[in-house]
């Protein structure tokens, strides 16, 4: 064992790695990743791992840990998989939370947009949100970015559209009226900061159109013949 192998048994490490695994959500982490992590030496983190494996199959455990091109994942069991359409289609589950409505509108008004500038905005991460919001269909990965590791860029789908009546993009509310909660004001003021939004300067910006169309309007009057 490495040098972090001195102080935690064997046995304890499991744990340790079950938590890292939930931790990285989707994403899953590399035995390097691993490595790195708990100090570990490679060989024996993968043989933690494959035990693990086995024990939890022997247990009947409902989660498993399955390996995707050398990236370690959590999953649930795929003869489960009715059991979750189930709950995602559960009209107590069909409310978002302020979480998911946060991640959703972020996604919808700078679409497409990767994890990382994601979570840059929300200061939080954001991985599991994501994943509910997919699995409900509101959001889609839209593309690759360009850069290292070419994250994936997410958007929003088609189902976007009807969950919240709207024809199209372009009928987008203002963000003022997404985030309208008295009791979340200070909030909502740190999320429109970070979004680099201000509803106000949009609110004024609208009602200076006004008063330049009425002059318009009443010099064409003044123009036109008697």
């Amino acid at each position: 064992m490495g040098k972090e192998g001195v102080r935690l048994e064997r046995e304890q490490w499991k744990p340790v790695i079950e938590g890292l695994l939930f931790a990285a959500g989707e994403d899953g982490l590399s035995l390097n990743e691993m490595t790195e992590v708990t100090g570990l030496y490679k060989p024996v983190v993968s043989q933690i791992l494959q035990e693990m494996k086995e024990e939890w199959k022997e247990q009947g455990r409902g989660l498993q840990i399955v390996e995707v091109a050398q990236v370690y994942q959590l999953t649930t069991l795929s003869e489960h998989q009715e059991y979750f359409e189930k709950l995602a289609q559960s009209p107590n589950r069909s409310r978002l939370s302020r979480a998911a409505l946060e991640t959703l509108a972020i996604i919808a008004y700078r679409q497409p947009i990767i994890r990382a500038d994601l979570e840059e905005i929300r200061g939080v991460k954001s991985e599991r949100t994501i994943y509910y919001l997919k699995r409900k269909g509101l959001i889609r990965e839209v593309g690759r970015a360009e850069g290292v590791g070419r994250p994936i860029l997410y958007g929003t789908s088609r189902e976007f559209l009807d969950y919240f009546g709207l024809k199209s993009l372009e009928e987008l509310p203002s963000v003022d009226t997404i985030f309208d909660w008295a009791e979340l004001e200070q909030e909502r003021q740190e999320l429109y900061q970070r979004l680099g939004v201000d509803p106000a300067a949009e609110g004024a910006a609208e009602e200076s159109v006004a008063p330049a169309e009425e002059t318009a309007e009443s010099d064409g009057e003044a123009e036109s013949p008697v």
